[in-house]
């Protein structure tokens, strides 16, 4: 690990680029940033450090991982660097999409496209949801969460701030779930 700090800047871009090349998602990139981190600009033991932090603290995963990276490998010029190389490919990315869609956005097929899709997002959020309900049941869903799932959507319904139908809803959990 000793290299000059230019290789390790050039090292963190590459890195960053890279896994945000390959990887769909923070999550699912922190495997592939551990093959490519432990040994070269970080230890073992300061990596599960970084994961830990990232996970504790808000905001994206990924984002907060190359900070931590960077920092520990190449101080704050490495901080600048592993954003650069963790932000720069999905920017990249949503400017093609954008402009794509901007280019297409009257044709007929891409109307359709949208439409198409439309039903499957939607499935799929019904499915996230659905997931999300169960975590942390043991048994059978029981009338002390569906009562704050209707009491959550009729709040939602009547377009309450999102953060604060949460946080309504944990309070009801600490007083409903003793």
């Amino acid at each position: 690990m000793n290299q000059s700090k230019f290789s390790v800047w050039i090292s963190l871009l590459w890195m960053f680029l890279k896994v945000n090349l390959l990887s769909p998602s923070g999550p699912a990139s922190v495997g592939l940033l551990y093959k490519e981190a432990v040994g070269r600009v970080m230890s073992e033991e300061q990596f599960v450090e970084a994961v830990g932090f990232s996970n504790v603290l808000p905001g994206s995963e990924a984002l907060k991982l190359a900070m931590f990276v960077g920092y520990a490998a190449g101080g704050i010029p490495g901080v600048f660097t592993a954003l650069l190389g963790a932000v720069l490919p999905p920017t990249v990315m949503m400017l093609a999409v954008a402009s794509v869609l901007q280019r297409f956005q009257q044709e007929d097929w891409l109307k359709g496209f949208v439409k198409g899709m439309s039903p499957a997002i939607a499935a799929l959020i019904i499915m996230v949801a659905w997931e999300l309900f169960h975590v942390g049941q043991t048994k059978k869903i029981d009338r002390r969460t569906l009562f704050i799932a209707a009491a959550s959507a009729v709040a939602l319904w009547f377009e309450i701030p999102s953060p604060l139908v949460l946080l309504g809803a944990g309070v009801l959990g600490v007083f409903l779930f003793r």
